[in-house]
């Protein structure tokens, strides 16, 4: 049995009948081939899945396609635009916010919440949204640094 879905990814339109339950990171990775979510944990602990569906961050490992048909759904690569990397994308390159990479995707997508609702905030205030992101590698030194960078240049 399949459902059909329509869902907007990075602006685009997308119809698909897929299986009741297909998780919407496997949609995004194996459907419409956009493999910068990545799958981490599987139990929404690391946060390397997150996107944002309907202006809010969430982690796409514990959400069912089929919970995103009719809905807006943006992706790591839905950021940039015209060739320019997003504020936050190029944060995180510039203040060296990333070491292997693989947390980065999900915090790019934190920290554009976390600046959608607070485009000024405190060191404490990032920290603080980071919760539920895992970075075994940085540190979040840099990570913060790299989104106060963001909060700067939006």
């Amino acid at each position: 049995m399949t459902v059909a879905i329509r869902v907007t990814v990075n602006g685009v339109a997308h119809e698909h009948e897929v299986e009741p339950r297909l998780l919407l990171v496997d949609y995004l990775r194996e459907v419409l081939r956009l493999t910068g979510t990545h799958v981490g944990c599987d139990t929404s602990n690391c946060g390397a899945c997150t996107v944002v569906l309907g202006g809010r961050a969430v982690k796409s490992c514990t959400l069912l396609a089929v919970q995103a048909d009719g809905g807006e759904v943006t992706t790591v690569e839905g950021l940039a635009s015209n060739g320019e990397l997003h504020p936050i994308q190029a944060g995180f390159n510039e203040m060296h916010g990333l070491q292997c990479g693989f947390c980065t995707p999900g915090m790019i997508m934190t920290a554009w919440q976390i600046l959608e609702r607070n485009p000024d905030p405190t060191d404490e205030e990032i920290r603080h949204g980071l919760e539920g992101n895992y970075c075994r590698c940085t540190g979040y030194d840099n990570i913060v640094k790299s989104i106060r960078h963001a909060a700067d240049n939006l």
